[in-house]
């Protein structure tokens, strides 16, 4: 089932070098409406719920550390195709093969440090953005 929403977070090597309000702005410039918004910090355990989908790959531990180690900032977005949309928007994973003037291509440091995280379906993207919104909270 195609919706129009999608989920991404802004990770914490992103936030921490303040590049919030420029990513930000991007995904509106981009057609975009966030639909909920916070800025927040996971606690290991709850990374490792967010992950739970890679807790047998060898970098889950130190993704769940990373991932605690500093603010986030989720969001869910709407638009017309969301997914897929966002998901070119934000570029590869790793920003040396991303596009030019994408998200990771202008704020990854690395592919773990890759700046922002995208729902890669509109099943993923609904369970994500529950995990961290209640009904209430999506506009």
């Amino acid at each position: 089932m195609t919706t129009n929403r999608t989920f991404t977070m802004i990770k914490p090597d992103a936030v921490a070098e303040g590049h919030t309000g420029a990513i930000t702005k991007l995904i509106e410039e981009a057609g975009f409406r966030i639909v909920a918004i916070k800025k927040t910090r996971l606690t290991p355990e709850r990374a490792g719920e967010f992950y739970a989908v890679h807790s047998e790959r060898p970098f889950y531990n130190d993704l769940k550390n990373y991932m605690s180690s500093g603010a986030i900032v989720p969001m869910i977005l709407e638009k017309e195709n969301a997914v897929t949309d966002f998901r070119k928007l934000i570029g590869a994973t790793n920003p040396a093969q991303a596009e030019e003037g994408t998200i990771r291509k202008l704020f990854a440091k690395s592919i773990e440090a890759n700046a922002i995280h995208g729902s890669d379906s509109d099943e993923n993207a609904q369970i994500e953005g529950n995990f961290f919104f209640s009904g209430l909270e999506q506009f």
